[in-house]
């Protein structure tokens, strides 16, 4: 059992103002593997104290200065890396060479992505004879989920950092323990005290005081659409900016050509990586109409061949699903897709053969989904597919924007030609064009429901500053 009870203030490990913890459960085992505090608006208000004060020196750092302690903060991950991957396998249900080889691995990444970014930003640009001066917003809050932990903390504290912020995180309460570690790592690594400050806790507990204080000037938020909206109206009244990174129900258009079997296997292994729990997720397959049953054969025989166990063992490809809530609500989508009419082409409800312990779900696909299923509609984090058909591109096209959300899209064909042109035309934050991978140097982020602002690389720094205009700054030439 790790006890992990105090929350990092002004440099220092400290106790919370008051008594309350709760029970951190391994997913696989349904076990507690340790346990935390619970903070309270009193703890936030130390935290964002302790943030302002070392905002008025770390404000006026040179780019240098920063520079440095982002290449010491990513020395010190390099010697914590295993543990950073320990935590998330343990509390949130990652296979170990996912937990390790992606989302432990996610955080340096991005934090090499922002040291980049930071080496060459302009942070003066000459209009004239007025200079433009971006400068850092000051304290921001920095909220973050527990389905790629250390990833989302890093897109926020380390363009934060770059720009010369001050910040309180709060992680998720449901997989603290890898944001343990990283305040540890920063603390090692010579962050001042006070620039970064954790307390842990609950949404209404902390969420709410962190978004609503009015010593906050920026709230970064990643998580669901719901708490998005109850940030930003926390937010409201004080008139902070808002970041956020919500849901997405991405489709994956696939063409009618030789790259389709190819297609079918690959957005079909990507939905079950990560037991399905990514925002930008591949969940609804486009294809076109005459290849529905070839598709769904094809995905059903990936989805028969996911190894799903715990997340120690050897070979395992998809563990459980974070928490026995996101379990209960996985279960209820898939048979919402049962009683609406879709084909159940591969996995169903329950637990998959010989797991009697864990929140561990079937790798799902269902064929002939129509886009207004419930199923198609809503954003079901977990591992199922759905496949619907389309009979030319304009109407996959106009399917696949037909969503609140607007994250991510995919589109496979040969012609490269073509794939571009339907990416045009998807209203979406991010297209990958034939499998290409994420870029942390590009913007990450959606339109309507899924999100405003973006994160990585210098468009993540972008959101961490203010802009100030200073007329006369130059003297006016005269003839």
């Amino acid at each position: 059992m790790l006890d992990k009870l105090q929350f990092y203030i002004d440099g220092q490990w400290v106790d919370p103002t008051e008594a309350r913890t709760l029970d951190v459960i391994n997913p696989a085992t349904e076990e507690p593997m340790g346990r935390i505090s619970l903070g309270a608006a009193a703890d936030v208000d130390k935290a964002v104290a302790a943030a302002k004060r070392a905002f008025a020196s770390f404000s006026q750092t040179t780019r240098e200065e920063r520079v440095a302690l982002l290449r010491a903060i990513i020395d010190e991950y390099k010697r914590r890396h295993d543990d950073v991957a320990t935590a998330i396998m343990d509390e949130m249900g990652a296979p170990w060479e996912l937990a390790r080889g992606a989302q432990a691995l996610s955080g340096p990444q991005h934090i090499k992505a922002a040291l980049r970014a930071l080496e060459n930003y302009e942070f003066e640009e000459r209009i004239g004879t007025t200079n433009v001066i971006s400068e850092p917003i000051g304290v921001c809050s920095l909220i973050t989920p527990w389905n790629w932990p250390i990833n989302q903390i890093a897109v926020k504290v380390a363009p934060a950092l770059a720009a010369g912020c001050t910040m309180v995180l709060k992680p998720s309460e449901v997989a603290p323990f890898d944001a343990i570690v990283f305040a540890e790592i920063l603390d090692a690594a010579g962050v001042p005290a006070g620039v970064f400050n954790l307390v842990n806790g609950d949404g209404p507990g902390v969420g709410t005081a962190l978004s609503s204080h009015p010593d906050v000037a920026m709230v970064s938020f990643t998580g669901s659409t719901r708490a998005g909206v109850l940030v930003a109206q926390n937010a409201a009244p004080t008139v902070k900016r808002v970041a956020q990174e919500l849901g997405g129900k991405s489709a994956n258009i696939l063409c009618d050509d030789e790259t389709f079997e190819k297609a079918v296997i690959a957005g079909t292994r990507e939905m079950f990586d990560n037991t399905g729990q990514s925002c930008n997720a591949p969940s609804r397959m486009l294809v076109p109409r005459h290849r529905m049953d070839e598709a769904a054969a094809i995905a059903a025989g990936v989805a028969d061949a996911t190894t799903v166990g715990n997340p120690r063992a050897e070979g395992t490809a998809m563990g459980p699903l974070v928490s026995e809530a996101q379990w209960h609500k996985v279960q209820r989508l898939i048979q919402a897709g049962i009683d609406e009419g879709a084909t159940l082409a591969a996995g169903g409800t329950g637990r998959p053969d010989g797991l009697d312990k864990g929140y561990y779900a079937k790798p799902t696909v269902f064929a002939d989904v129509s886009n207004d299923m419930t199923i198609a509609r809503e954003e079901i984090f977990g591992p199922v597919l759905s496949i619907i058909a389309y009979d030319d591109q304009d109407e996959a096209i106009v399917m696949a924007n037909d969503t609140p959300y607007g994250l991510s899209g995919y589109v496979s064909c040969a012609d490269l030609d073509t794939a571009r042109h339907i990416a045009s035309r998807l209203r979406t934050g991010m297209v990958h064009i034939n499998g290409a991978f994420l870029d942390a140097a590009a913007p990450f982020g959606g339109y309507r429901q899924s999100g405003n602002g973006r994160e990585w690389g210098h468009h993540g720094i972008d959101e961490f500053l203010e802009l100030k205009s200073v007329y006369g700054y130059e003297k006016r030439q005269t003839q």
